[in-house]
This record gives structure tokens, sequence and C-alpha cells, in this order.
């Protein structure tokens, strides 16, 4: 039997392995109690970092052996299967794929056996490996958020699959080669014809940086334009040396991936918000996005989602580099043929250009067009901030005394409601608009019987598609906040909500978030409200449905069970949100008496009865039709709510936030949203004589329409001491 004599680099590793075994305890440890999760973290730090001492070792004593480099390995190994399993039960399970990969591949060899056959080694396998644990340390420290730490997560798994799906692809295409066959001799064998791979390669780098226009329908004109930014690389290539050549083929691959992201994100941003993206401000839309995905597709779907948007993004990073760097090196060497190829190329360009028309598709500078386009933005949106924070700091209301603004409303509970997706097309011009307006009709005529006044207009939402919060925001800031950037400046500003007002007039301040699964600071500190409801403290006990995590019947009646119920209290201001209209629109719950609302139990099972959510692109039909039948139900459900529990001390403002996504509005809809005031108070009703607003639930198309920021201030001269 053959003894392994431990050098100096394997008692580095040794050590290593004793460490690891440490983190191992400490986890099983906090699987059942306390994780100490600081001293887990200093333990694998110290780890990780004696894993570059004991390769550096080796090398420096000339000691690298077959069975270091395998110890080595397996301690990796292991460190990172327990670093993921510690990480796991927080970040997900999921994570539990980034340690169970390496055994994985050895079961399998057990199966397979050319998956046991040695591969020749890379460099590039060594640092997968090392940011595994790298990534699996800072997620396990917590020093970021959630959300990042598992974009970090997915981003590490990828790098883990490709580094791989590397090693496997290499061992099927050598599967049939003599078994004593040197790994490093095989490696050098060409998969593909080297002019094939360049071809390859020039086409990859073509389309990345003149795209088809996609979003106008494909047309065979797109396969045929000419980029101006890969001339010029050519260009480059010619005229540099070797490492001007490298750094300029790496520059525009790295610069061409990130303005492929920047089509997408823009892409998006166009089709759902009818906006550009900003590269300063929209990041934060992104874990919005995917909370909205986990919400309403699942949690899987949501992880899916996001490892194959890491994946997109880190194999154009890697793909769009080596394209260039192929092409380039491939130009400089056949250069006549490339002077010859960029000269006629070049000439075609410049006629295309000057003669225009539908010829001029063919002089392509998108690129560096889109390049100049966000550094404008970026400079404009920088700009803005100063502009905003001035428009922050113009309040002519700021030093007038709250329960002066707010005199006419003194002893009332006052309710911003606001119905989700609710816009200007729910009314008009659209399949659907004609049962809503029937719902908001036999609401008008209950509305009456019942003692109640309403007048309705149009608001102009500062967002499309969805970012209700740009629109609560604006309403009762009374600033225009149509950009993350500017909801970000006004949460840490000290400018005067309507909540504020009302808080500081004497109102009890209460938010009805549904939608809300965790903390929400920056709102608590900026609106001051009294109380927030969200998702997790309103004992509701009943089922979700779709993205709603509650329906609309248990939101209004817990509100009015804890917040209105009683004689001896403050008037209340509320903010409420009411979900059940929230894309996709199903399933929808049933109404029930409201004496049986209860804990939301009596809903169990309606989700199962209820017609089920379909994919709005594939299918616009049955979403427009399923958004229409979402609000006629929130709109019965509040009407019903009104009768059942009047009041004449109450007034309500309900608002939609924003129109719903274009394939249920449709081209250009505008971002007109109805808006109503609810009341049994006619001395309310005279002090709003002077919107000329019109009568009942249903503005007409030729109601008045406002800017969204106008309501606050239009409701402290209305309501004021000196209003009426």
């Amino acid at each position: 039997m053959q003894t392994v004599q431990f050098d100096a680099a394997d008692r580095v590793t040794a050590t290593r392995a004793g460490l690891a075994g440490v983190v191992a305890a400490l986890t099983v440890h906090g699987l059942f109690g306390d994780p100490h999760a600081t001293l887990l973290v200093v333990i694998s730090t110290v780890a990780l970092v004696l894993d570059a001492v004991d390769g550096h070792v080796a090398r420096r004593t000339d000691s690298v052996t077959a069975f270091g480099a395998r110890f080595d390995m397996e301690v990796d190994a292991f460190l990172i299967a327990v670093l993921s399993v510690h990480v796991a039960p927080h970040l997900g399970w999921w994570v539990l794929a980034i340690g169970a990969m390496r055994y994985g591949y050895v079961a399998a060899g057990r199966l397979l056996p050319w998956l046991r056959r040695p591969v020749p080694p890379r460099h590039w396998a060594k640092v997968v490996a090392a940011i595994q644990g790298i990534v699996l340390t800072v997620a396990a420290s917590r020093l970021l958020p959630d959300a990042v730490a598992q974009v970090a997560l997915a981003a590490a798994l990828m790098l883990l699959v490709e580094s791989f799906g590397n090693d496997v692809w290499w061992q099927w295409r050598h599967r049939h080669d003599p078994a004593d066959a040197d790994p490093a001799r095989l490696a050098a064998r060409p998969v593909a014809p080297a002019g094939v791979i360049t071809v390859a390669a020039a086409v990859v780098l073509w389309f990345a940086l003149a795209p088809p226009r996609v979003a106008d329908g494909l047309a065979p004109g797109d396969f045929a334009r000419i980029p101006v930014e890969g001339l010029a690389l050519v260009g480059l290539a010619l005229a540099l040396p070797t490492r001007g050549r490298r750094i300029a083929a790496v520059g525009l691959g790295i610069v061409a991936a990130v303005l492929a992201v920047l089509r997408a994100l823009g892409l998006g941003f166009d089709l759902y918000l009818d906006r550009p993206f900003h590269v300063l401000g929209d990041w934060s839309y992104l874990p919005k996005g995917l909370e909205v995905v986990r919400n309403t597709e699942g949690g899987a779907t949501a992880v899916l989602l996001l490892a194959g948007a890491v994946a997109l993004t880190l194999g154009l990073l890697t793909l769009l580099p080596w394209a260039a760097l192929r092409v380039t090196r491939s130009a400089a060497e056949h250069r006549r043929g490339s002077v010859r190829a960029i000269v006629a190329l070049g000439s075609v360009w410049v006629l295309a250009a000057v003669f225009g028309g539908p010829a001029g598709q063919v002089a392509a500078a998108g690129s560096a067009g889109l390049v100049v386009d966000t550094v404008d933005q970026v400079r404009a949106d920088y700009a803005d901030r100063g502009t905003f924070q001035d428009e922050i700091e113009a309040d002519e209301y700021a030093h007038t005394p709250p329960a002066q603004l707010l005199a006419g409303l003194r002893g009332k509970d006052v309710l911003v409601v606001w119905v989700e997706s609710y816009g200007r097309v729910a009314l008009e011009g659209s399949s659907f608009a004609p049962g809503i307006v029937d719902v908001l009709e036999q609401g008008d005529r209950d509305l009456t019987t019942a003692g109640y006044q309403s007048r309705s207009a149009f608001l102009t939402s500062p967002t499309f598609g969805a970012g209700s919060w740009l629109a609560h925001a604006t309403l009762q800031s009374g600033l225009w906040v149509d950009s993350e950037q500017r909801y970000a400046q006004l949460l840490d500003s000290d400018r005067m909500s309507l909540t504020d007002a009302f808080g500081r007039a004497g109102w009890r301040t209460t938010f009805t978030v549904p939608a809300n699964t965790r903390d929400w600071p920056e709102g608590a500190a900026y609106y001051g409200f009294d109380q927030m409801y969200d998702s997790r403290n309103v004992g509701y006990q009943g089922p979700e449905f779709g993205y709603a995590s509650m329906p609309d019947q248990y939101t209004l009646d817990h509100f009015r069970r804890t917040e209105l119920a009683g004689t001896d209290r403050r008037p209340v201001m509320a903010e409420i949100d009411l979900i059940s209209s929230h894309h996709p629109w199903a399933p929808l719950p049933e109404s029930v008496p409201w004496s049986e609302v209860g804990d939301g139990s009596v809903f169990e099972g309606m989700p199962e009865r209820g017609e089920q959510a379909v994919d709005g692109d594939q299918d616009p039909a049955t979403a427009q039709r399923l958004y229409g039948e979402s609000i006629e139900y929130t709109w019965r459900t509040l009407v019903s709510w009104l009768v059942a529990y009047p009041d004449p001390d109450r007034v309500l403002i309900v608002a939609g936030d924003h129109q719903p996504h274009s394939f249920v509005s449709g081209d250009d809809p505008g971002h007109d949203v109805p808006v109503t005031v609810i009341t049994q108070d006619s001395e309310v009703m005279h002090r709003i004589a002077d919107w000329h607003w019109q009568r009942g639930l249903h503005p007409a198309p030729d109601a008045p329409v406002w800017p969204m920021d106008a309501i606050r201030d239009r409701l402290f001269r209305s309501f004021g001491s000196d209003g009426g």
C-alpha cells in the first residue's frame, strides 16, 4: 500500500479541513439553536484565506502533488457544502444546489464511467470554486440585504453550473478516447474549424451591436444593418498593436454586453411602464418585480427567472468580449482582406446614411446612440436632483398650522382609498368598460338610496402599469414623483404629506397595505403614520388570491373593526390599498355577507373554484375580461361596505393608481385614472363645488382632468379655515 507523505502545503490544507469541521459543527448546532453566525463567518473567512496559502506553499516548495490537489479540492467542496446548509434555511433551499453540485457530479460518475475521466486543469475552475466560498460566507454574515444576497448566490450558482458543464462537455467529447490519453493534449484539439468559430463570433458581435427591432416586428431589413461600431473595432484592430487591440476588443465587448442588458430593460419598461429605464434610479424595480412574480407565479418561478437573468447577463459578459477578441485577432491576421471588407462595408454604410429613407436603416449606429442617450439621461437625472430638491423646499403650506389647513374636515374620518390598476380604460374605449360602467351606475343608485353623494373626475398619474407607490407619493406630497430617484429623495425629506398634516392636526393616521410582507421604515419615517397594517398583522387566516394576499372585502372589514368601531376615539385619516384588481386579476374571491367575514377562513376553497390567471401577452382577450371583472368586484365590495356601515362623518377619496398593463389598456392609452369623492355630508360637497367635478361614480370622457400632484393643495385650500 502506497503511503502519503504530508508536506507543508498538505498541513495547511489539513488545518483548513479542521476549520471546515468546526464550521460544520456550528451549522448543525445552528439548525437546532443559536447559529453563532459571527464565529462561523470568522472561521470560514480564515479557511478561505488559507485556501490561497496552501497552493502558494506547494508551488514555492516545489511540492505540488496529485494527492495535494485532490485533498485541497475535497476540503473546498466540504466547506462549500456546509456553508450552503447554513445559508439555505434563511435565503432559500435552492442554495443547497451549490453545496450538492460536487457530490452529485461524483455520484453520477459512479453510473457513467466517462465522467471519471480526468479533465485538463483550468484556472477558471479554481476561481469559480473560490467565488462559491466567498459569496456563501458573505451571505452567512447577513451584511447584505436578502435580495442582494440571493442575487449574488444565484450568480455564483450559475458560474458553478457553467464550470461543471464545461468539464462534463469535455468528458463527453472525449469519452471514446484511450483511457491513458493525456488530458492536456486532448484539450488542445479544436472542436470546430477556426473559420467557423470566427464567423460565429462575428455574427454574435454583429447582432449585439445592431440588434433587430423586435418591438416593431422583424423585417428583412433588420438583418442587413451594418453597425458602425463593428467597423470601428476592426479599424482599431488593424491600427493598434496587439496589447491595444486586445484592450479595445475586451472594452467594446463589455460595453456591448452592458448595452444589451440596458436594451432589454428599456424594452420591458417601455412595454409595461410606458417610459424609459433610468440608470440612476430604476434598479430598485428589479427586486420589486421579482417579488411580484413570486407572489403571482410562485417562488420556484421567481428563482428560475432570476437564475436565467443572471446566467444570461454573465453569458453576455463572457461571450461578447470573447467574440470581439476573436474577430479582432482574425482581422489582424488577415489584414488585406480585412481592409477590403471594411472599405466596402464602410462605403455602403456612408451611402445608406446619405441617401436615407428605407436604405438608411442599413447604416446602424444604435449602440453608439444608446451610449450617448444614456450619458445624457444620467446627466439629466443628476441635474433633476437639484431641481426636485428646490420643489420639495418650495411648499407654501409648510408653515401653516395643520389644524388650520384641515378645519373643514374636523371630526371626520378621511379615507384615501386606492383601487389598484383602475385607469381611464376601465370606463371607456374597451371591451370591458360597459360591465364596469354598469356596476358604477348601480353603485350610484345604491349610494344615493343610502344618503351618499359623490363627485368624480380624472387624475393624470405619474406612472403606468406598475409603481403604485409613485402615485401614492405624488397625491400625498403635492409633488410630481415619477421616478424611483424622486421617490427616494422625497422619503428622505421633511416635505409635509397629507398623512403628516392630518396627524399633526389631531387625527389618528393609519396605512393599510395588504401587499406588504416586510417592515417599511423609510415609509414610516416620511409619512409618520401611527399604525401600519400589512399582510402579517391583520389576523387573516384565509387563502391568497393570486397576487392579493387577502380579498378587498377582508381588508375593509378589518379596517372597520380595528379603526372605526366605537365612539370614544379620535377621527381617523387612513390610506387603504384595495389590491384584488392587481395583475394577474385572478382568481377572484366571492363576496360573502359582512357578518361572516370573520378571520377570512370563510374564503377557503374559493381560489380553487375561481378562474385561473392567464399570460396577458399570450391571451390578451381573457386577461382583459379578468381585469374588468376584478374592477367590478372591488367597486361592488366598496359600495356594499359603505351601504352596510354608513357614517355621516366619513369622507372617501377613491382613486386609481395607474392604468393597467398595455396588453389590457392598448397602445397609447394615456396616464389618466378616475377619482371620486364620496360622503354623506353636504358641507363637504359644498366646499368642493368649485372643483366642477361631475356627479356620480362615473366620470364622463369630458370630466375635468387634474395632475395627481394637485390634490394635496386643493384639499388644503378647500378645507382650510378660509375655504368654503
